[in-house]
């Protein structure tokens, strides 16, 4: 099997499922290695890695999605609940942005009391407040979709109504892991997997950016992580490849009603490099410092090519990650590992392609 995956890689092929499933069991982490490298280096220099910084503004832990493996939200008329004025969001702006920051995401759940109007009504007060070049992942594909449920809109609509209003980005956050069954055992009154697409094609369609996201740690079986990579490459394809990145990152257990024990850094470096292999059309593959810290930067050697270097995120810190504000150290991590470490602009959004007259 091994012998026969090199040659189709070397010939620049795809592999399928079924030998995905095949190296995270049986290749050794140096033949994982050796792949993920031969793919990264289809787009990217060997020893060349890319960076920003970034931070996650969680401007409301109201949230009615109920999953089990959250530990940041509340429901609505909790004592702790809480949700910030655009004044309170700015403030947080202005510290990732005295830290270097070039890149702010939003994060806020699914608000019950919240229309689409309320969303762009916040984020083009704070792209007047911060007119230098700031890229927003204004929200991701998940609260964008329940967005539109309660405002009663098609996805087509609200997409219009978020470019509009000036919005670039919707990212694909909230994905977690793409497979129903999955889905149906830890947030059933999320979505199911292909109103996900339909609405992240909507977002496309709509002229605005997206990307990937992947997270791996929770109960999900094998065949679960390869659902999800099957049908995302075939989502990739179907768009023309416009998702600008994947991220793969790990759950974080404390705090959560599903509880459980993390993810060891192996096991993560091994899915990241079949991410890697797999994941032929995407060019960008991203390991995440947020849940790993400074083991993250391994992932460079397992096909990874790009990282954040974050300032906050009150979801993933809730449920027991740590942040680190030493950025140079991290960075020096990374040279340490072989790489240099390059502070790169936000990616472009990619038009959709013309539609024929």
């Amino acid at each position: 099997m091994l012998d026969t995956i090199r040659a189709t890689l070397q010939a620049g092929g795809r592999i399928d499922r079924d030998q995905a499933g095949w190296l995270f069991l049986h290749a050794s982490d140096a033949e994982l290695q050796e792949l993920s490298g031969q793919v990264r280096a289809r787009f990217h220099p060997p020893d060349r890695a890319t960076y920003l910084v970034m931070g996650i503004v969680n401007y409301t832990n109201i949230c009615v999605a109920r999953c089990d493996y959250c530990a940041f939200y509340r429901f609505p008329g909790a004592a702790d609940g809480y949700l910030l004025s655009e004044e309170q969001v700015a403030r947080r702006i202005e510290g990732i942005v005295s830290l270097g920051g070039t890149m702010v995401s939003f994060n806020g759940g699914f608000h019950p009391h919240l229309r689409i109007a309320d969303y762009t009504a916040l984020f083009q007060g704070l792209r007047a407040r911060f007119p230098q070049k700031i890229a927003y992942y204004e929200m991701t594909v998940a609260e964008f979709m329940f967005i539109c449920k309660r405002t009663g809109i098609s996805y087509a609509e609200g997409a219009r109504q978020f470019v509009d209003s000036g919005t670039r980005w919707i990212s694909g956050g909230g994905a977690e892991v793409l497979a129903d069954s999955f889905r149906l055992r830890h947030s059933p009154g999320k979505y199911k997997v292909e109103d996900f697409y339909d609405a992240q094609r909507a977002v496309l369609d709509a002229g605005l950016g997206s990307t990937a996201t992947m997270v791996i740690g929770f109960d999900e079986t094998l065949e679960e992580r390869l659902e999800h990579l099957d049908r995302l490459r075939r989502f990739q394809d179907e768009v023309d490849g416009r998702l600008a990145s994947f991220l793969c990152w790990t759950y974080k257990p404390w705090n959560t009603e599903l509880g459980g024990k993390e993810l060891d850094n192996a096991e993560y470096l091994r899915w990241l490099a079949v991410c890697r292999i797999f994941l032929d059309n995407f060019r960008h593959i991203r390991t995440s410092v947020l849940t790993r810290n400074e083991d993250a930067l391994l992932g460079l050697r397992f096909g990874a090519d790009d990282f954040d270097l974050p300032t906050e995120d009150e979801v993933t810190q809730k449920a027991g990650a740590t942040i680190s504000l030493e950025f140079e150290r991290i960075l020096d991590s990374a040279r340490h590992l072989g790489f240099t470490p390059v502070h790169r602009a936000p990616l472009p959004v990619r038009s959709p392609p013309a539609r024929a007259p």
